[in-house]
């Protein structure tokens, strides 16, 4: 029976794949190519090194996105980058099938609406445990060796992406992939948190299962605090940890296996000193 859910579960995760890449290369064909605009990422790359050698920007995103495949399978996790690779795969895919096509000549409509469906494509492959390739992977490798937090680099390389538009298109131009930038990242924000670190309050009666499933699956250290139902009455614990955005899904895929009838508050995390395992 586990082994038929672990089959449906990942088929599902091909197909949410699959439909985040279909709206990644709408995002570019429809709005953003036609525009001069660029996007985040290695997409935003991809479009860059296209205008400059003439080859397709889905061909370029697949071969930017190889080495660092390579990379974070062997060095953040297998099931993160192979997902995250299978999503740039058929990224590239749709955007070599879907031709590109002038829907609007107003390039604010084509940077609000690139933006738009480029971040519910980015949004719900993240929401599944994975995401669109590039540059999550990178900031994740570069965290390892330094303080900073991810997010710091993904300022640089999106900082990196405008400065090139404006070079390469005018001032103009690099308002509105900035625009473009703010959009993608607030409708991001609606489908899946972006906060590199998240603290999860479990209220559960089953905190010896879950405190063994989250050191085999999430390897991340548990508090657990002694607690009691306010209505029930029943002893129960609250088990506190702290985990990574990437993690958000595998956790909550752990605690409705091991206890469905969990209450679970996850809030940010501004701040994290001590021990906290940084390469996750």
């Amino acid at each position: 029976m586990l082994k038929n859910i672990n089959i449906m579960e990942e088929g599902k995760k091909i197909l949410i794949a699959a439909g985040s890449a279909v709206l990644l290369a709408l995002s570019l064909n429809f709005f953003l190519i036609p525009a001069n605009v660029f996007a985040s990422g290695f997409t935003g790359i991809a479009q860059i090194l296209s205008e400059l050698i003439g080859l397709s920007p889905g061909i370029l995103l697949f071969l930017l996105n190889v080495p660092v495949a390579i990379l974070g399978w062997m060095k953040v996790g297998k099931s993160f980058t192979l997902y995250s690779f299978i999503n740039v795969a058929f990224t590239t895919l749709f955007l070599e099938i879907i031709p590109v096509t002038t829907i609007s000549n107003d390039i604010i409509l084509n940077s609000v609406f690139g933006g738009v469906v480029g971040g519910i494509g980015a949004g719900l492959i993240l929401k599944f445990g994975a995401s669109s390739g590039g540059v999550d992977i990178l900031a994740l490798l570069f965290a390892r060796k330094s303080d900073r937090p991810l997010g710091t680099y993904f300022f640089i390389m999106n900082a990196f992406i405008v400065l090139t538009s404006g070079l390469m298109f005018g001032m103009e131009k690099a308002l509105y992939t900035l625009l473009t930038l703010y959009v993608l990242s607030r409708i991001i924000d609606i489908l899946h948190t972006r906060h590199v670190k998240l603290t999860a309050m479990i209220v559960t009666s089953k905190a010896e299962e879950l405190k063994h499933a989250f050191y085999q699956q999430v390897t991340r250290g548990v508090t657990r605090i002694p607690a009691k139902g306010g209505y029930s009455k029943e002893d129960k614990e609250v088990l506190m940890i702290v985990i990574t955005r990437y993690e958000l899904y595998l956790l909550q895929r752990i605690i409705e296996e091991v206890d469905p009838k969990a209450f679970t508050n996850v809030v940010q995390t501004t701040g994290v000193f001590g021990m906290f395992r940084k390469e996750a």
